[in-house]
């Protein structure tokens, strides 16, 4: 497929950002930056009753390639459960983006899986969640 295609995509998603805000009520928040180009990243995520991604929404501010990936990662993401966020990994999100990337540019365009993965795996395992655990 064309790359100008993807070029313009990653364009319109900075300039009009999917799930772009913040959950009022979010079961997990995680925020991190990339301190050396500046990108910020922030996720808000809240799971449903069978611990799927129910609502997402990030903010931050960044480059083109760090705000087009949070909107396609959150977008993504959306009706995953947990361990499946969890083990979403980097080539996937890399497809999604669709443009061959400089390594600096990957870093930009990961930084919102690592933030994803950072609060992923600091939420408690999903029996706990679910309140399943028998005492």
């Amino acid at each position: 497929m064309d790359e100008s295609i993807y070029r313009e995509q990653i364009i319109d998603l900075y300039e009009h950002p999917l799930n772009h805000g913040h959950l009022e009520t979010p079961d997990w928040t995680y925020e991190e930056d990339n301190p050396l180009c500046g990108d910020v990243i922030r996720i808000d995520v809240k799971l449903d009753d069978q611990n799927r991604v129910a609502e997402v929404a990030w903010s931050g501010d960044g480059c083109a390639i760090s705000q087009a990936a949070a909107s396609l990662l959150t977008e993504e993401i959306k009706g995953k459960t947990l361990d499946e966020v969890r083990t979403f990994d980097k080539d996937e999100l890399l497809e999604l983006i669709g443009v061959k990337l400089s390594m600096a540019r990957v870093k930009c365009a990961l930084l919102s899986l690592k933030v994803l993965k950072a609060g992923a795996y600091g939420m408690p395992e999903p029996e706990v969640l679910r309140g399943t655990d028998k005492e």
